[in-house]
């Protein structure tokens, strides 16, 4: 038997691949009783002192049970090396001559793995990405949705126990990000122009970026490459390969089992596969004969068993019989070529590539130096010589002329040639002195035949002279160096043997050759021959030494090349050359296995001698009984139920520990084999899939992800199988198979509970992807009593309900243990309330997590997913009712957390209103109703207070002038724009006063009064708040709504009340003359008015259906405000001309006061120049116009009020001028009357045009009455007067400066 254990005494290296020597049974006894012995001897040594010999005699006991216990365990390894060798033997025999099964073509490709390394650097990719560190360009929308599949996926503890339970690829992370990028993309708003898909495939583009990083795609390792055809279809040598590394087989007991099975051999698998045939038949008739039955469910199946046997027999029969017998069995076509990538691809023709001799080319450089010639005695002194000197008969090269005194040259010649052993001729001449000689005479001559091994200094070489020559002793020295070329590795002349090449003991000059980076071959020439005579190529040879042949003659140190199917023996005369041989063959083969060279006194070819201990590739006796041992054992005489199932066992521990993500899946090489084996050797479909069964559950136990669907298909096998339905064919149920179903279904039954339960866990995101639901399928599978009786849905159901409420419990706990939350009750209030929204927070991403990754496995229930997520909130519910307990009366902190919860509730229609929403309700609805209380009596304060106080200032800017009123605090609302700068109010009402900007001027909101801008900001705000609050009980959320409206009409109401009282008092402590000036105050009272009039269409509005409900009674009270507020200051502006138009009615016509007037003018105009009459009085009024009219412009926000008052105020005055014309229609005006008049309408006229009157309102009745009155005035004083107007004219208005 070929000895595992025996690789220690191969040259002391641990290699894998050093084949065992084989065991001497013979020596086993001696060699353990000499080891007894040598224990026994120190123990009698020690024996004289009692006390001392009792304790040596315990310590002795103790290394003796040691011993026999290492021996044990020596004695089970060896048993079980010997049964994965002889389970190799038959893998290698299904490998190399199937007849019942093929590689599937059909299955689907399997996903690299990430293993820790990839996801460690997948996090560092997406971390720099974050980072801006990427030249990635994105918007922020997609890095948000990075941001949250870094945090919430890439993070999480369960993606690495997925990563570490080798169940998880690429592909997984990417459709985990795809489904979360959908989400959001949907809940993004259309863009014209671009459709959500552009977007969704751009962001896919950006995570593969992102994912792959800079890595190189070509440098991956070999085991990868390998790893990557371990996927396709797979030669016979890829097979070997594969099960080698399944089964622990080195590659030398590989080397030796394919040669003593003759797995190349044809004939010989046929005939091996038509006596296991034979024996398994003769198995049969025993098994009839004896009646050695395996112990089945019912005593009628005993015959069928027979029966099955034979037909099995006879399957297999037929499929050998139907295989072509010229062919033999079916030949793989794939062949494995080495190639850059170090094996990692297939060539997919029909044969591999075989050397031929003409793609070996050896060419060499040859240099012949000659250097000079003794023994010239025959010759006169001055006597010209020379040499000539030529290669394989090809160009001659000659040396310059010497004297026979002195045959000196030194003269050296180059060559090149392809022949490894050229010939080298060299001549020596002398010049003819005959008249008529043709040729110069030859005095001599020498052949060589150099090689690449030979000496390099110039040597005396003895020269063939002519017969007639009386120079017998003539010798030539010169030098013949022969460069190696660089694919020349080495060379020499070496005995060889070999079964396809060199057939006959000879010795031969070899060159090796290395052909490409991969192909080398040992070839073997002849003299003048440019391509070899014979050639082996290297590939997959394993070189050793080995021990002196007996019965070869010729050569005295041996070494060996090996291969499936050939053994070449090769002998050298000398040692060293040996060694050089065999390191040169060692480098070109790539054997892992390095030679050792043997011991020198025990290599010599001496007959008789002792030899040395067999290399681990020499046949010797010994070796030659282990692999017969294998070989020639019987298959039909194994158990190979069991030999399977280690088989299979292997099969998938290797499998699980590829490179792909292989959900327990077999790759389509090894489905292929493990079918074969079952059919040539006749296992049970039954068994196979037990056995599965075992290994899967072994697997998903110790947390290794697999495919459920496997567990479900073979499961549905055996249960029917065992209920008699014949899935294939076999009708025999064993008492064993059923005994085992029954075991793997009870603990199937527990393994599916269990994943059901820990469902996050087991299946983290939803992947693998369904893996959940066909767990759920599988579990319903299994628990029907038979094969036709279906699970009655309610006990589905109830199990399911069950393994949900552990699941609530356990998920809960664990992400306490997440959070890191300990539930002090020693903690401040703050504290509690802060680890409690941030439980909060984390408990919604869960429920989240559990609808949109694992919602729709459990679509059969989905109340029973409602009932998890209530379970699940009940627990969170007693944590959040002791936190809440302890928060101080009137403290609103905790609102933020019933918003939180509150709009993740609302959205659920499972949990909307549900139990814990109803108690989430209970307990903030004597909160809200406080909160209003108290902010409704704040600001009814506010208002008292501010009014009373109030200075009627244009607020400008809210930080100098609003009223500092203690407002409960709401703190942080979730609204994301910025807090205004330098505002010192509450932190959750600068968010809400900022919304209330969006759309509105600044200037036309911020000139209101201090106590009005309070008013209504904290009005919106409230509202605002109470409306974010979203309360999802309608008949509650009206209440608050009707209450707040009605709130806000009554302060508003209010409001302008104060407003129009404030008013009255100023107008009533106006001036009445032209240095009257709208105060700012005023202003500010129209701007609360106006402020009043826009806010009540949004404060105080009730939404009934598709009607909108005004409280028209704030409507009308603002209207009639703001009417007697404008007639109020257009009146006052008419009381300022009536007063200027008094002065003008002193100059009435016919009165003493005019007549004085003009007198006095008159005078003194003769010694003083005197103003222009009437330009003061004019100049006065105009500016008073102009100056008040900038002030309302600058200081009343609305374009319509200003409007309306200029019109009322314009039309006013140009009335009363009428009016006060009409009086004086039968009095001629005064000219300072007339000049003052028209001074005063002129500039009114241009004013109210330049503020944007309307020509209709400006050119009304009464202008034009007056425009024509003063026309007939003024040409009546041209008239009269002449230039007594000094220029003043209606005609010249439009031109006149100011």
């Amino acid at each position: 038997m070929l000895d595992p254990s025996s690789s220690e005494d191969t040259g002391g290296e641990s290699d894998p691949e050093v084949f065992p020597e084989a065991p001497r049974k013979a020596a086993g006894k001696p060699c353990g009783s000499s080891r007894t012995s040598g224990h026994s001897q120190p123990r009698q040594s020690t024996a004289p002192g009692g006390k001392t010999g009792a304790k040596d005699s315990g310590v002795s006991c103790g290394e003796e049970e040691e011993r026999k216990e290492r021996e044990r365990r020596e004695k089970e390894e060896e048993e079980e090396r010997k049964m994965k060798l002889q389970i190799y033997v038959f893998v290698l025999r299904c490998v190399a001559y199937p007849f019942n099964a093929k590689q599937p073509t059909d299955m689907a490709r399997r996903q690299q793995k990430v293993n820790k390394q990839q996801l460690q650097a997948v996090k560092e990719r997406f971390l720099a990405f974050l980072n801006g560190e990427t030249q990635i360009v994105a918007d922020e929308a997609f890095c948000n949705a990075v941001r949250s599949y870094y945090e919430g996926f890439l993070k999480s503890e369960r993606v690495s126990r997925m990563v570490q339970s080798g169940g998880c690829s690429a592909s997984d992370f990417r459709e985990v990000f795809k489904k979360n990028i959908e989400r959001r993309v949907r809940s993004l708003p259309e863009i014209d122009g671009l459709s959500k898909e552009t977007v969704l495939s751009s962001w896919i583009a950006k995570y593969d970026a992102i994912y792959r990083g800079e890595e190189d795609m070509r440098r991956q390792s070999q085991r990868a490459h390998l790893s990557a055809v371990s996927e396709l279809i797979l030669s016979k040598e890829q097979l070997y390969e594969m099960f080698q590394q399944i089964l622990g087989i080195r590659k030398f007991e590989h080397q030796l089992l394919y040669n003593a099975c003759q797995l190349d051999n044809v004939d010989e698998q046929a005939a091996q596969i038509r006596r296991e045939l034979d024996g398994r038949l003769q198995l049969a008739e025993q098994i009839a004969r004896e009646r050695r039955y395996p112990q089945f469910v019912s005593a009628d199946m005993e015959v069928l068993y027979v029966d099955e046997l034979r037909s099995a027999v006879n399957l297999l029969m037929a499929n050998l019989e139907s295989l072509p017998v010229s062919k033999g069995g079916p030949d793989f076509k794939q062949k494995l070529k080495r190639s850059s990538m170090n094996n990692s691809f297939l060539d997919m023709g029909d044969e591999g590539d075989i050397l031929s001799k003409s793609e070996v080319v050896l060419s060499f450089t040859l240099e012949i130096v000659i250097v000079e010639v003794q023994g010239l005695k025959s010759m006169a002194p001055n006597r010209i010589v020379y040499c000539t000197m030529e290669v394989d008969g090809g160009q001659k090269l000659q040396t310059d002329q010497a004297e026979a005194s002195r045959p000196q040259w030194g003269t050296q010649g180059d060559f090149t040639t392809t022949h490894p052993l050229p010939s080298v001729k060299v001549k020596l001449f002398t010049e003819s002195t005959a008249v008529l000689a043709l040729e110069d005479k030859e005095l001599g001559r020498v052949v060589l035949n150099p090689t690449t091994n030979g000496p390099k200094q110039a040597e005396f070489h003895r020269m063939v002279v002519p017969k007639s020559s009386q120079d017998t002793d003539l010798k030539i020295k010169l030098a013949v160096r022969m460069d190696k070329p660089p694919n020349m590795k080495h060379s020499g002349y070496v005995y060889a043997l070999g079964q396809r090449v060199w057939k006959r003991w000879k010795r031969r000059y070899f060159v090796l050759v290395q052909v490409s980076q991969y192909t080398f071959a040992m070839c073997s020439y002849r003299e003048k021959k440019a391509e070899p005579q014979e050639l082996m190529q290297l590939e997959g040879y394993t070189v050793d030494y080995c021990d002196p042949q007996p019965g070869l003659q010729g050569g005295r140190v041996f070494f060996n090349a090996v291969k499936e199917g050939d053994l070449i023996m090769f002998a050298c005369d000398d040692e060293q050359d040996r060694v050089l041989w065999v390191q040169a063959m060692y480098r070109a083969t790539g054997q892992s296995y390095k030679p050792v060279p043997p011991p020198q006194n025990k290599t010599t070819n001496c007959r008789g001698g002792s030899l040395n201990q067999a290399s681990p590739i020499s046949l010797d006796p010994s070796q030659r009984q282990g692999v017969e041992e294998l070989i020639s054992a019987a298959p039909c005489h194994f158990d190979h139920a069991a030999l399977f199932t280690i088989l299979q066992k292997n099969t998938l521990q290797h499998r699980m520990k590829d490179s792909f993500s292989c959900l327990g899946w077999f790759s389509p090489g090894q489905v292929f084999v493990l079918d074969e084996y079952c059919a040539r050797y006749g296992v049970r479909g039954c068994h196979r899939h037990l056995s599965y069964l075992k290994d899967l559950m072994e697997c998903s136990e110790n947390n290794v992800l697999v495919d459920p669907t496997l567990l479900h298909y073979s499961y549905a096998f055996c249960a029917s199988h065992v209920h008699g339905n014949r899935p294939d064919g076999m009708g025999t149920v064993t008492v064993d198979e059923k005994e085992q179903f029954e075991a793997i279904r009870n603990r199937l039954i527990a393994l599916l509970d269990n994943q059901i339960t820990h469902f996050r866990y087991c299946f983290p995101f939803g992947r693998p992807d369904g893996a959940l639901k066909a767990t759920l399928s599988l579990q319903e599978r299994v628990l029907m009593k038979d094969i036709t009786t279906p699970v009655p849905p309610e006990d589905m159901k109830k199990l399911v309900q069950r393994c949900l409420e552990k699941a609530a419990r356990i998920n809960y706990s664990q992400l306490m243990e997440y959070a890191q939350i300990k539930g002090d009750p020693q903690a401040a209030p703050e504290k509690r309330l802060e680890d409690l929204t941030r439980l909060g927070e984390l408990c919604i991403e869960v429920l989240q997590q559990n609808d949109e990754h694992h919602s729709e496995a459990f679509s059969w229930w989905p109340e029973l997913m409602a009932e998890h997520a209530e379970m699940f909130l009940f627990l969170y519910q007693a944590d959040m009712d002791a936190a809440l307990q302890i928060q101080p009366v009137d403290s609103w902190d905790s609102f933020p957390l019933f918003q939180l919860l509150n709009n993740f509730l609302r959205t659920d229609p499972h949990l909307c209103n549900g139990t814990f929403h109803k108690h989430l309700q209970d307990l903030f609805v004597p909160l809200v109703v406080r909160y209003i209380d108290l902010m409704e009596s704040s600001i009814a304060q506010s208002i008292h207070q501010g009014f009373e106080q109030e200075t009627w200032q244009s607020v400008k800017s809210l930080t100098n002038n609003l009223a500092n009123v203690p407002l409960p605090k709401v703190p942080s609302l979730p609204l994301s724009l910025p807090q205004m700068p330098s505002f010192s109010a509450p932190a959750w009402m600068g968010p809400l006063c900022d919304n209330t900007l969006q759309g509105i001027n600044l200037p036309d909101i911020f000139n209101g009064s201090a106590t009005s801008e309070d008013l209504f900001w904290k009005l919106d705000a409230l509202q605002l708040f109470v409306l974010d609050l979203h309360w999802p009980e309608p008949e509650f959320a009206k209440h608050l709504e009707q209450r707040l409206k009605l709130m806000a009409s009554d302060m508003m109401e209010a409001c302008v009340k104060r407003t129009k009282s404030a008013f009255d008092t100023k107008m009533q402590k106006a001036s009445k003359t032209t240095d009257f000036r709208v105060p700012p105050s005023v202003c500010t009272m129209f701007n609360v008015l106006m402020d009043a009039k826009k806010q009540c269409s949004k404060l105080c509005v009730l939404d009934s259906g598709q009607e909108q409900q005004y409280h028209s009674k704030i409507d009308v009270l603002i209207d009639d405000a703001f009417k007697e507020m404008i007639s109020s200051l257009v009146s006052k502006f008419a009381a300022v001309l009536d007063g200027v138009l008094s002065k003008l009615s002193r100059y009435d016509e016919g009165t003493l006061f005019s007549s004085i007037l003009s007198f006095t003018v008159k005078a003194a105009a003769k010694y003083v120049e005197v103003p222009k009459p009437g330009m003061d009085v004019a100049d006065t009024y105009i500016t008073f116009v102009r100056q008040n009219q900038d002030i309302l412009r600058d200081h009343i926000n609305d374009e319509l009020c200003i409007e309306n008052m200029f019109e009322q105020w314009y039309t006013g005055s140009m009335k009363m001028v009428c009016v006060w014309l009409t009086d004086r229609l039968d009095l001629q005006l005064h000219m300072y009357q007339l000049k003052t008049l028209i001074k005063i309408v002129k500039k009114t006229y241009r004013d109210f045009r330049l503020q944007g009157v309307l020509d209709g309102t400006l050119n009304n009745k009464s202008y034009e009455t007056i425009y024509n009155r003063l026309t007939v005035e003024e040409a009546t004083a041209a008239v009269k007067a002449g230039d007594g107007l000094q220029g003043i004219s209606m005609r010249d208005s439009e031109e006149e400066d100011d």
